[in-house]
């Protein structure tokens, strides 16, 4: 495992805020290799428990028939007869027809037929599902309770794109389930036909039953028709032709009205353009005028040659008074008015023909009323008779109608034809289809392991504890700096890994070494090669400015913080370095039971003493160690950890020794290591494998970096090496001297 040097206070702060919450492959599978006892043995008991239920289950058998609904029916008759037995056509290619056929077959109806026909409510095996050879007392149920015994034994299926149906019945005697689905199939296909023809006889006697009274009809509307056209003198002539010479009479006196009324309006424009003529001007008479009158045209071309005349004798001057002149005037002025008087007769020529066009008009236009009167009372005829001609119509068809398809049902009620056919019919069932034994076992097994699966996985996800170092630095977002193995006692005095059941048995010895000392006592063993590796990761954290005082502290009591802070001191005296290792633990100190000193001198006494003495270190067996113990116990710790006196006191320990190490109490319950951690450059949190648990340790970060703490890392302690699912064994050497576990040699931890 990699683990980081160089983190900077932010970065680890935002790690630890921002936490991994998702499982992730690896834990998953190291929670079922380390309950894999968990997950085998629930599968192996689910698969016994199905075995058993399996096994235990009544052996239930399946007859199978297939029914077709056939859409085509023959037709003896013709296509232009409808049968009456016709009890599906027209709904082929409705969903809604298979789904009601689907549901008659199950119907009550059918089921309740087929217990009658077989006895089944008598039946104790049928009503109890007995297994053939089984003998039952007698029992009997109702014809309702035994039909719903088959309803629920039933299923009705249709094959996809097709107009098959498939039933199925399950029952625990195959030859009972075979005679129960023919039946039922029997039954429903026989009162299908049953439904079908009885339709085709109420249907036939019922139109027998029509044909009197529908004649009764026809010949009382045949009488109304030609009582209406004796009273309104209607001839056989339809009415539609007699309004058709109606409307041929009325577009005739239209044609000769319109024909009357433009002659009529020429001549009245004739005699506008003769009124202009005046008698002083006899020139002015239109050329049409003078072409249709020749006198009137004579006269004029008089009048002018006359006029021409006067006009050569005065030229010659003559005068008025000359008897040419006169003669010339006086035949002129004849000329003029006969001229007129000509004009006068066709003036009253044209007045005498326009009386004659208007009175002409007049009887036209009384013709014309009379005809539109005349069309308008054959439209009121024509609206009766229609009625009566379509009463007599209707009444006569639907007579015709009836008396065909009466004498068509005496024939099409003999024909026999059903739409359903039975396509294959029930068999004997050869094997049961319930119970499943291998997809039983298959999927009893398949549960088994998911169950177990989900069993370990949870039984490790309820264990909040911090185990490994993957929980140190993903999950809870901390600096991993080593672990230390769990330690024991061992009777012959020598320290070393020891599993769980053996610290079980073993308890320790009077004048045993102390675990604390295993680091000094036995240097080559895989715990101080632990240490050591923890040693140089703290040295790693900043190369250019190392630490040079440390506070060892814990989330809880019991986490082995002492131990810790033992071994850090040791490793980093064999190193060379001179180390101070002090007690600030007033709550529980155990540092001077340790060393073997006395506790009556140490940091309380040199704080009460304004001159401290330089001796207040007491060096130990170890070499480049001493030791400060906690002196009297005061009742304020935390007051006397705050005061000025011990950060003098801290200060000139920095200046005599290389390093300084704090053994302090836990920082969750009080609050002294909070305040340490604000005086020394760095603070190392111990946490217990299989006992710190997660929350704990989270609150116990958040403690020294709400304080402004500078945290450098975790140490993982008590780590069970025997704990193969963790991997523990393969991180450090283990040497084969004696003083070491019996877990063999194994590759160095990183940054050792």
């Amino acid at each position: 495992m990699t683990t980081p040097l160089n983190v900077p206070p932010s970065a680890a702060s935002a790690a630890f805020e921002d936490v991994p919450s998702a499982f992730s492959p690896g834990e998953i599978l190291g929670s079922v290799r380390k309950n894999w006892l968990i997950v085998v043995a629930v599968a192996a008991a689910i698969t016994i428990g199905v075995a058993f239920f399996t096994f235990g289950q009544t052996k239930i058998y399946e007859a199978q028939s297939t029914v077709l609904f056939d859409p085509q029916q023959p037709r003896p008759l013709g296509d232009h007869v409808q049968t009456y037995v016709d009890t599906g056509q027209g709904f082929w290619s409705n969903k809604e027809y298979y789904r009601t056929q689907l549901w008659i077959i199950q119907s009550l109806r059918i089921t309740s037929s087929v217990v009658r026909a077989l006895g089944l409510n008598r039946d104790p095996g049928f009503l109890s599902n007995a297994a053939p050879g089984v003998t039952l007392p007698p029992r009997q149920s109702t014809v309702e309770d035994a039909a719903a015994v088959i309803q629920s034994r039933l299923s009705v299926e249709q094959l996809r794109d097709s107009r098959l149906a498939v039933i199925k019945y399950m029952d625990a005697d195959p030859s009972r389930a075979r005679r129960v689905l023919s039946s039922l199939v029997e039954t429903y296909v026989q009162q299908n036909l049953d439904d079908a023809m009885e339709s085709s006889s109420s249907s036939a006697d019922w139109l027998r039953g029509q044909i009197g009274s529908l004649k009764d009809e026809l010949e009382a509307s045949e009488i109304r028709l030609h009582e209406y056209k004796k009273e309104k003198s209607i001839l056989s002539v339809s009415m539609n032709d007699q309004s058709n010479m109606l409307n041929g009479e009325m577009r005739m006196l239209s044609d000769a009205l319109t024909s009357i009324r433009t002659k009529r309006e020429e001549v009245k424009a004739r005699r506008d353009e003769l009124a202009k003529v005046t008698p002083e001007d006899p020139m002015n008479v239109p050329a049409t005028e003078l072409m249709q009158a020749p006198m009137l045209q004579s006269l004029r071309n008089s009048y002018i040659s006359a006029e021409q005349q006067i006009d050569s004798l005065e030229a010659m001057g003559k005068g008025e008074a000359h008897p040419e002149v006169k003669a010339v005037i006086g035949r002129r002025e004849y000329v003029k008015g006969a001229f007129f008087e000509e004009l006068n007769n066709i003036r009253g020529a044209i007045d005498r023909d326009l009386a004659e066009m208007d009175h002409e008009a007049g009887g036209i236009k009384k013709l014309f009323d009379e005809a539109e009167s005349q069309a308008l009372d054959v439209n009121l005829l024509e609206i009766e008779y229609n009625r009566l001609a379509r009463a007599r119509n209707n009444n006569e068809k639907l007579y015709s109608l009836v008396m065909e398809r009466s004498k068509e049902s005496d024939l099409t009620r003999t024909l026999v034809f059903n739409n359903l056919r039975i396509m294959e019919k029930p068999l004997l069932p050869r094997g049961p289809v319930s119970p499943n034994v291998p997809l039983n076992m298959a999927g009893g097994l398949v549960g088994g392991l998911l169950l177990g699966l989900v069993a370990a996985i949870g039984r490790e996800q309820l264990d909040r504890s911090v185990k490994t170092p993957s929980d140190v630095e993903h999950t809870l977002g901390l600096t991993f700096l080593g672990l230390l193995p769990s330690i024991s006692e061992k009777a012959n005095g020598k320290a070393a890994y020891a599993s769980r059941g053996k610290r079980r048995k073993e308890e320790p010895e009077p004048g045993l070494t102390a675990p604390e000392l295993v680091v000094h006592e036995f240097p080559s063993s895989g715990i101080a090669e632990a240490a050591r590796a923890i040693r140089t990761n703290i040295l790693f954290m900043s190369p250019d400015r190392p630490y040079r005082t440390l506070l060892v502290t814990s989330a809880g009591p019991s986490e082995g913080k002492t131990t810790v802070a033992c071994c850090i001191a040791i490793a980093m005296a064999q190193a060379g370095r001179r180390v101070v290792l002090i007690d600030c633990d007033m709550r529980r100190p155990r540092i001077h039971k340790v060393f073997g000193l006395s506790k009556d001198v140490g940091i309380t006494t040199a704080l009460l003493d304004p001159n401290p003495s330089l001796n207040l270190a007491v060096e130990t067996s170890v070499p480049n160690l001493s030791v400060i113990a906690t002196g009297p116990l005061p009742p304020n710790p935390a007051e006397v950890l705050h005061s000025e006196a011990f950060a003098r006191i801290l200060d000139n320990l920095k200046q005599q020794f290389d390093c300084v190490v704090i053994d302090s109490p836990p920082i969750v319950p009080v609050t002294d290591a909070a305040i340490l951690s604000r005086s020394v450059d760095g603070t190392v949190l111990v946490v217990r494998a299989f006992q710190t648990t997660k929350d704990v340790a989270r609150r116990a970060a958040r403690a020294l970096r709400n304080v402004g703490g500078h945290m450098i890392g975790t140490v993982l302690n008590a780590v069970d090496l025997d704990r193969a699912a963790y991997g523990y064994k393969y991180y450090y050497y283990y040497k084969r001297n004696g003083y070491a576990s019996e877990e063999g040699d194994g590759p160095s931890p990183p940054g050792v």
